[in-house]
């Protein structure tokens, strides 16, 4: 399994592809596949077949996954930021490594 450096709540910025240069929440990660879904970015249109929870059915909007590569954290500058890890006392924390502040 493999260490990745955005968790979910982190603001990012998709660095490429179609959504390029858009920024919002990673809303969840999924691990396993290398994925990331960001808040109102990568909208796809999903058909629902009407049920009992939604007798209309219809057409909804929801966000698709993004590969993670192609997103970068955001810092609190605004500017995108690669991510690095230090001990803090005995705690292990995660820094941007622009402005050297603790995420």
């Amino acid at each position: 399994m493999t260490k990745l450096k955005i968790k979910s709540g982190d603001t990012v910025r998709v660095t490429a592809g179609a959504q390029k240069g858009k920024e919002g929440k990673v809303v969840k990660v999924f691990v396993d596949k290398n994925k990331v879904i960001v808040e109102g970015v990568n909208m796809v249109k999903k058909h629902e077949k009407p049920s009992a929870a939604n007798p209309q059915g219809g057409i909804k909007e929801k966000e698709a996954p993004l590969q993670i590569s192609n997103v970068s954290l955001i810092d609190s500058n605004g500017k995108a930021t690669r991510v690095g890890y230090r001990m803090e006392g005995d705690k292990k924390v995660r820094f941007a490594k622009t402005t050297n502040e603790i995420i």
